[in-house]
């Protein structure tokens, strides 16, 4: 097709390519909402599955959320749960299932330690609370102590407390 030089909506070379292009967009939308599809019904680690969420939706109450953007949850008016004795509360995570992600603000509400939630107190964190730091075991950016021999550095040489073992003697 031959372009008219300037796009004033008339030409047919211009509106070829904005509708290519609004298909790709299309196409791209439909493949991001079938992959998060996927994710849901078969991966518990990258959010809510479809059980959960049908069980929050059904018993839970929404109770708040962290600066990580977590969800947290109890039973339907704080009710008893009869098999295990006391309030059931869990956490949607918001993105991947990490324990650790949790803030000590909530990880005491979430372990029965306190029972007043974040949200309905005015929490500060104590002066020797750090922020959270992901785990990162497992990774390139794990930690690698001097001895390690995944350290980067050489092994440090032996201070002489050591003598290695000689099968002649």
């Amino acid at each position: 097709m031959q372009c008219c030089g300037e796009y004033d909506g008339r030409c047919a070379g211009h509106r070829a390519g904005e509708v290519a292009k609004s298909r790709v967009l299309i196409d791209n939308q439909r493949a991001a909402r079938m992959k998060s599809f996927l994710l849901k019904l078969f991966t518990w680690w990258n959010g809510q599955t479809f059980g959960t969420q049908f069980w929050t939706w059904m018993y839970g109450e929404a109770v708040g959320e962290d600066e990580f953007g977590n969800r947290y949850y109890r039973t339907k008016g704080g009710k008893t749960d009869v098999t295990l004795g006391f309030e059931r509360r869990w956490v949607v995570y918001n993105g991947y299932a990490e324990a650790s992600s949790i803030p000590p603000s909530w990880h005491g509400w979430m372990h029965h330690t306190v029972d007043t939630p974040p949200t309905q107190e005015s929490y500060k964190p104590r002066p020797w609370q750090k922020p959270h730091r992901a785990n990162m075991t497992g990774t390139p950016a794990a930690s690698r102590p001097p001895g390690s021999t995944l350290a980067q550095n050489r092994r440090p040489k032996a201070t002489g407390d050591y003598k290695a073992w000689n099968p002649e003697r």
